[in-house]
């Protein structure tokens, strides 16, 4: 009779790829590899700055790469989706590697391993033998004594005529491995509880929507609202001198969810220190906290590393802005050949329409909006050698760069100085287009010559360039703009340049010649300057003049036009009812120091992407505090993975498991006994190789032994 044998059954497709999947998971070379990513990302999260404005980036990168580093959202690696992603498949196997592991690790741990025979032991690169006059139980007992006396647990066990002591210590080194991988699963879920992905979980799956325009929050619909019972946020509020906010905003990507506080913070008093470098020493919130749920009210101060702790959210003091200081400014226009002012009322956060009705150039004004967006009561600069602003023109294509400088320049030796207010605001024509502009309150020092500081810019990452403008006897600009609106009109030009050249005349008949040929060189220096500035100039001069001679006739034309602008000076004066300037002494050179500034500053005015500037008169400042609120129920999660994650590398490299095994049995014919010890640990140190050589000395030292 035949029999058939059939083949084992293979198993099932889906069942080795699930095999396989889980061995994956469970391989420590895919969690190192996780590991891996995620150190990369963290690196790119430091030194690429997270979470500014898209502008910012496109600006620095370009709009080819900042589409690219979008893609991968570099510019939020910790909540990107796949930053998420790369966290949680490290939680996943983690975990199911400790859960594999663990079983076996714990019950090695409490094993003796007394299944080891002699022929096993003598296989041991630690091992010796020893020969023993002494009875094997008296042996046996001795050497358990010696060991547990060392530190060691002890277990005997017999085996026929022979005794198996066997002996371990350092178990708790196994421990260090659970503790390791298990504070990795407990920090990664706390950073995932800390993360973004609550507030993400609620967009894509609980209906939730970022607010991309601007609102009031009572207008929020529920959809933009996160529930008071969000577990996990970071928010940030405004709260001005005086005002109340129970509510903060969440940015997520570029929009934003409001998210409900569970009490009503009022900040009572603002308080603001700072060094003499301008920059904050110190800086806190006097507020009053008023619970949602039960009315009840308490004061508290919150300051810069000494948060508010209430309910689970945690108030830090993040920084500190303009809380909406109304301001009064004057306009003035720099268009048409006519000096004109006009008052604009505004406030911080605000908008207001420039209104100037019959005002030379008005035209130019109507369809620009103001948007107050910044004020500071203080502002401390460096100044170096009693020099402020761009640096000293040696040619006349220099000359042009004045509105180019800073408004202060780090010198070498340190001399800080306030200069008082400032107001920042953006000047908006009607396409959309804007400019940022930087005007101080008060004159500032420049070369011996008290200026007025406008400061000009087309993007926020541009530093800010001034033009200046100096302030007259009654440190205004009153007379600047009178000359600027003189230049403007040809009668008085050409009175200037008569006057420059009479002034300049020599005497005889070959004088009058160059008297006229002066005039006519004042007169054009000044059309030319009036038309463009100094740029203008510049120009003309490498359009007629050989390059060999440019130099030289700049330097002449600079002379020239000093002289008919201090003349026109004296012509916008009289015109003003001002008295003469005088022609001698100190007085005479802090004139001519001051038409010097003023010709700088007129040529900078053709630079300048406004038709008017506007210069601050009075202000009322409301200081406002920036709180960062925060529920981090992680954050216990990551202190105790802390924890953990010291207790087990501590335990992986400062606890070595040491194990040893004598086996004990008659000697021949009965008489005394052998024994043959092994030992072993998992690192042969230098300090094992000691202990292994003390242990061999004592106990061949017990009872009275004779060594094989």
């Amino acid at each position: 009779m035949m029999t058939t044998v059939s083949p084992p059954l293979s198993r099932p497709a889906s069942r080795r790829l699930g095999a396989d999947l889980f061995e994956l998971l469970t391989s420590m070379r895919f969690a190192v590899s996780l590991l891996v990513f995620i150190c990369l990302a963290s690196i790119v999260g430091t030194v690429l700055v997270q979470n500014q404005p898209s502008n910012n980036y496109v600006n620095q990168f370009g709009p080819f790469w900042y589409e690219v580093f979008e893609i991968f959202s570099l510019y939020h690696v910790y909540n990107a989706w796949w930053f998420l992603l790369i966290m949680a498949f490290l939680v996943v196997s983690t975990s199911l590697c400790v859960i594999r592991t663990s079983p076996k690790m714990i019950r090695d741990m409490r094993s003796f391993r007394q299944n080891v025979r002699e022929n096993s032991l003598r296989a041991f690169h630690h091992h010796a033998e020893f020969a023993s006059l002494a009875a094997p139980q008296q042996v046996s007992g001795a050497v358990a004594g010696l060991l547990r006396a060392r530190g060691y647990a002890v277990r005997t066990k017999a085996d026929g005529s022979a005794t198996l002591v066997a002996a371990k210590t350092g178990s708790g080194n196994r421990l260090g491995y659970i503790l390791a991988h298990s504070a990795i699963v407990i920090v990664c879920i706390g950073g995932l509880l800390d993360s973004e992905l609550p507030i993400r979980l609620q967009i894509w799956l609980g209906g939730k929507q970022p607010l991309f325009e601007n609102m009031a929050i009572a207008d929020v619909p529920p959809s933009g609202r996160l529930g008071a019972g969000n577990p996990s946020f970071r928010a940030n509020v405004l709260v001005p001198e005086g005002g109340q906010a129970r509510n903060a905003i969440v940015m997520v990507d570029d929009g934003a969810l409001v998210q409900p506080l569970p009490f009503t913070l009022e900040l009572k008093k603002f308080i603001v220190e700072y060094y003499s470098t301008g920059m904050p020493r110190l800086f806190a919130s006097e507020v009053e906290v008023t619970d949602s749920a039960t009315g009840e009210r308490f004061p508290a101060t919150i300051k810069v590393n000494e948060p508010l702790r209430y309910k689970g959210v945690t108030v830090y003091q993040s920084s500190f802005d303009d809380g909406g200081s109304t301001l009064e400014l004057t306009g003035y226009a720099l268009r048409g050949g006519q000096t004109y002012t006009f008052p604009v009322e505004g406030k911080v956060g605000g908008t207001a329409r420039l209104v100037a009705e019959g005002a030379p150039g008005s035209d130019a004004l109507k369809d620009l909006s103001v948007e107050f967006s910044g004020f500071r009561p203080i502002n401390v600069e460096n100044f170096a050698a009693g020099r402020v602003g761009a640096a000293e023109p040696k040619a006349l294509r220099e000359h042009v760069a004045s509105v180019s400088g800073s408004a202060a320049r780090v010198g070498q030796n340190e001399d800080f100085r306030n200069v008082g207010p400032s107001v920042q605001y953006k000047l908006r024509d009607a396409s959309g287009q804007a400019h940022e502009f930087h005007n101080y309150m008060l004159p500032v020092e420049v070369d011996g010559v008290p200026v007025f500081l406008s400061g000009v810019r087309t993007n926020p990452d541009e530093e800010f360039r001034y033009v200046r403008m100096p302030a007259d006897a009654h440190q205004s600009l009153q007379e600047f703009m009178n000359l600027r609106a003189t230049l403007q009109d040809p009668q008085a030009r050409a009175l200037a340049a008569r006057r420059f050249a009479q002034a300049n005349r020599q005497a005889g008949g070959a004088g009058d010649e160059l008297t006229r040929q002066l005039q006519e060189s004042a007169q054009r220096a000044l059309d030319t300057f009036a038309a463009g500035g100094l740029q203008a100039i510049a120009r003309f001069l490498e359009t007629n003049v050989a390059a060999a001679e440019q130099q030289r006739a700049a330097d002449v034309v600079v002379k020239l036009l000093g002289g008919a602008m201090a003349e026109l000076r004296l012509v916008a004066r009289e015109r003003a009812g001002l008295p003469a300037l005088p022609t001698g002494g100190e007085e005479a050179a802090q004139a001519a120091a001051w038409t010097q500034a003023a010709v700088a500053g007129l040529s900078d005015l053709f630079l300048y992407p406004a038709p008017v500037v506007l210069g601050l008169k009075d202000f009322h400042h409301v200081q406002a505090s920036v709180f960062q609120l925060s529920r981090t129920p992680g954050k216990n999660a990551v202190y105790l993975g802390c924890i953990l994650l010291i207790l087990g590398v501590f335990s992986m490299f400062y606890i070595r498991e040491r194990r040893i095994w004598l086996w004990i049995k008659p000697g021949p014919g009965g008489q005394g006994a052998t024994t043959v010890m092994a030992m072993t640990s998992q690192r042969r140190t230098l300090d094992f190789n000691q202990e292994f050589e003390r242990l061999k000395a004592d106990i061949a030292a017990l009872p009275p032994h004779q060594k094989g």
